[in-house]
């Protein structure tokens, strides 16, 4: 990273940002990983009673499909 060589006020200060982000987004990542094990293990304890209920959460946990781009790519 550029802005960790450079030594002015805004290099600085960007540095500081990329770093306050990455702490962020590792912060994100582990709440979402505890909060699918709290899901699994509460999904064991309570496992057909609410199935429907953990279904439609895990649905809203999981990653979008992947969308298939539309549109003309010309061939090299």
């Amino acid at each position: 990273m550029l802005s960790s060589v450079l030594n002015s006020k805004r290099a600085i200060e960007v540095n500081i940002q990329i770093m306050r982000t990455f702490t962020k987004i590792r912060e994100l990542l582990n709440t979402h990983a505890d909060l699918r094990r709290k899901l699994e293990e509460m999904e064991k304890k309570y496992d057909y009673q609410f199935k429907a209920v953990f279904d439609a959460i895990k649905s809203l946990i999981a990653d979008p499909p992947a969308v298939k781009k539309i549109g003309f790519t010309a061939r090299e």
